[in-house]
């Protein structure tokens, strides 16, 4: 009986596709017949109408805006503000240039033991320690030593308090103006001679180079630039880092810092602001 039917099903097979395909295209033009009456038989109506539903009913594929707007309220988007505000606070573009809303504060900048004064960084006016007795015997060692090749060194100029500084500078503004004064003298209270560790040197018998640019020419100059390390001192301010410094080249300026950090800033050549880490 099965291998009977299996027998007709092959024979009518495609008999049976044949009208399967004729009832479904008659469906399909019965449809579509329905739809275009449904639509007063206006076929752009009726695509127009048809598009619009199928569109109508896709999916959303874009998540909510609301979700969107809260991803970058984290916290650590938050927190970049102070951040920001921070690094802002430690930028200085000219170290030449004072900054005017700073105050004389109550105690001196120390920096990993060494104390530093510049524009950006100033004394208290009523800091007095006088000339420090290990930056005179530091001195009076190397004088001594420059005294067996024939250069007899005279530190000429040393400590200065606050109100000393402030007569000199006032002097110094009566004289060349302001903005001339402020490239080789310091206003009071900002003053590293209020240190009482610099010190000014010259060489006895070479006056005329006393505080001049010149002195650096000369014997005694060339000594010190290549010596002082040795005895714990640093040439303060040295040509072509007035940006860095705040003051313009001063070949006489000797800062005393110990002999380990002197040799550092010597052997890399470079300045106390740049080994501080700081302007």
């Amino acid at each position: 009986m099965m291998k009977f039917l299996d027998q007709f099903k092959q024979k009518n097979k495609k008999f049976y596709i044949k009208w399967t395909v004729i009832g479904m295209s008659a469906i399909m033009a019965a449809l579509a017949a329905l739809w275009l009456y449904i639509n007063d038989w206006d076929a752009q109506q009726s695509m127009k109408v048809l598009i619009e539903a199928v569109t109508i009913e896709e999916p959303a594929t874009e998540a909510p805006k609301e979700q969107v707007i809260k991803i970058p309220e984290s916290k650590e988007v938050v927190e970049e503000k102070p951040v920001t505000e921070e690094l802002t606070e430690e930028i200085v573009t000219d170290a030449t240039v004072y900054r005017e809303d700073k105050e004389l504060p109550k105690d001196p900048t120390i920096i990993n033991g060494v104390l530093l004064a510049n524009k950006q960084h100033p004394l208290p006016d009523t800091y007095a320690p006088g000339e420090v007795p290990e930056a005179r015997t530091a001195f009076e060692a190397m004088k001594a030593e420059a005294a067996k090749v024939g250069i007899n060194l005279n530190a000429f100029s040393t400590y200065r308090n606050f109100a000393r500084q402030k007569q000199l500078y006032e002097s110094y503004v009566a004289k060349d103006g302001q903005q001339a004064a402020d490239r080789y003298s310091a206003r009071p209270g900002y003053s590293e001679h209020q240190t009482g560790l610099s010190f000014d040197i010259g060489e006895s018998g070479q006056e005329q180079h006393w505080a001049s640019a010149s002195f650096g020419d000369t014997e005694g100059g060339k000594w010190l630039a290549v010596n002082a390390h040795n005895y714990g001192f640093i040439l303060r301010y040295p040509e072509g880092k007035e940006k860095i410094t705040g003051y313009m080249y001063e070949s006489w300026h000797f800062r005393y810092v110990g002999k380990d950090v002197a040799t550092q800033i010597y052997e890399k050549g470079i300045t106390l602001e740049e080994y501080l880490g700081v302007n």
